[in-house]
C-alpha cells in the first residue's frame, strides 16, 4: 500500500494547557486521494488543519503518537524543518479569498514571493510559470491578471488565484479549508470542478474541510466526521452518507437543507443529548455551548 502523505496518530491540540480543541485524532490521506473533514463550527477542523502546517497561535500545544507529513514527523521536527515543509509537502487554500492577499501588491509580485526558494530561476522564468499556473486555474487573460491588484478581481477569481498559488509549489498535499464558503453557488461549482481537474491532472492529495455535506459528497473519496474535537466516524463517502452509524453524523445529515422536505414548517435540529450520550461512550467531552451548524468553521 502506498505510504500516506498525511498520517496522524492520536493527535491533540491544547490551548494554554487547559482547553482541548482537538483530541486523539487519527487520520490518513494517501496520494491522489481526497478526504473530507466535516463538522460544525467549533468542532476543531480548522485547528487541526493549522496544526499540520505549524500555523497555530502562541499558547497552542500539539501532542500525540505521531504527526507525519510527507514522511517527516512534525511532533519531533524543528521549527526550521516544519517551515521547509510548507509548500513542497503541503499548501493551504483558506476560506476567505478576499483576505488571502495583500491589497498593496500586485498578484504577480505576491506569487513571485511564493517562489523565493527557487533562486536558480530568473524573474522572467518565474513570471512565465505563474502565468501558466493562473491559466491552469482557469484565470482568463492571465498576463493581465499577473499585473492586477487583488481588489480588481472577484472573490471567485481570487480563490482560483489562491489555488494556483498553492499548486505553484507542487505540494504533495493540498489542504482546502472551506474553499467555497465565501462564494456563490455558481462559483462554488466552478471551484469544485477545478479541484477535480487538478487532482486528476497532478495526482495531488487533498484534505477538504467543510460543513457543506454536498461539497463533501461531490468531491471526496472518504470522509471523517468531527465532533467536539474528535473524529467520531470515518469511512467511504457512500457508506457514511448511506448508513451513518453515529448519532451526530445522522444529525448532520438530517440538517442538510437539500434533504428537507418541501413545505416543511420546522427545520431539523441536532439532538445534542443523544449525540452527547453516544459521544461520551466514545470518550468525547460534550461542549457546554454547541456552535451553530450553519456557521463557518
Amino acid at each position: 500500500m502506498t505510504d500516506a502523505v498525511l498520517d496522524l496518530g492520536n493527535v491533540s491540540v491544547t490551548y494554554s494547557g487547559v482547553a482541548r480543541a482537538v483530541a486523539d485524532v487519527s487520520l490518513t490521506v494517501r496520494p491522489g486521494e481526497v478526504v473530507g473533514l466535516i463538522g460544525e463550527s467549533g468542532s476543531g477542523k480548522s485547528t487541526l488543519a493549522h496544526s499540520i502546517l505549524g500555523l497555530l497561535p502562541p499558547g497552542a500545544a500539539v501532542s500525540g503518537d505521531h504527526m507525519r507529513l510527507a514522511g517527516t514527523d512534525i511532533l519531533t521536527a524543528s521549527a526550521r524543518d516544519i517551515a521547509a515543509l510548507r509548500g513542497p509537502a503541503a499548501a493551504m487554500v483558506f476560506q476567505n479569498p478576499m483576505a488571502t492577499f495583500s491589497p498593496l501588491h500586485t498578484i504577480g509580485s505576491q506569487l513571485t514571493d511564493f517562489l523565493w526558494r527557487d533562486r536558480a530561476s530568473s524573474r522572467r522564468d518565474k513570471r512565465l510559470r505563474i502565468i501558466e499556473a493562473l491559466a491552469e486555474a482557469g484565470i482568463s487573460d492571465p498576463q493581465a491578471r499577473f499585473d492586477a491588484y487583488p481588489f480588481e478581481l472577484s472573490g471567485g477569481m481570487l480563490q482560483r488565484v489562491s489555488i494556483a498559488a498553492a499548486l505553484l509549489m507542487k505540494p504533495a498535499l493540498l489542504i482546502a479549508d472551506e474553499p467555497t464558503t465565501a462564494l456563490d453557488v455558481t462559483m462554488e461549482a466552478q471551484i469544485l470542478h477545478l479541484m477535480r481537474q487538478l487532482r486528476a491532472r497532478t495526482g495531488v492529495a487533498v484534505l477538504m474541510i467543510s460543513h457543506q455535506l454536498g461539497v463533501i459528497a461531490e468531491i471526496c473519496d472518504r470522509v471523517a466526521v468531527m465532533y467536539a474535537g474528535r473524529i467520531v466516524e470515518q469511512g467511504k463517502v457512500e457508506a457514511i452518507f448511506a448508513d451513518p452509524q453515529h448519532p451526530y453524523t445522522r444529525a448532520l445529515l438530517a440538517c442538510e437543507l437539500s434533504l428537507v422536505e418541501s413545505g416543511a414548517t420546522r427545520l431539523p435540529v441536532i439532538d445534542w443529548q443523544e449525540a452527547g450520550r453516544a459521544s461520551e461512550q466514545d470518550g468525547v467531552d460534550t461542549p457546554a455551548r454547541p456552535a451553530s451548524l450553519g456557521d463557518a468553521a
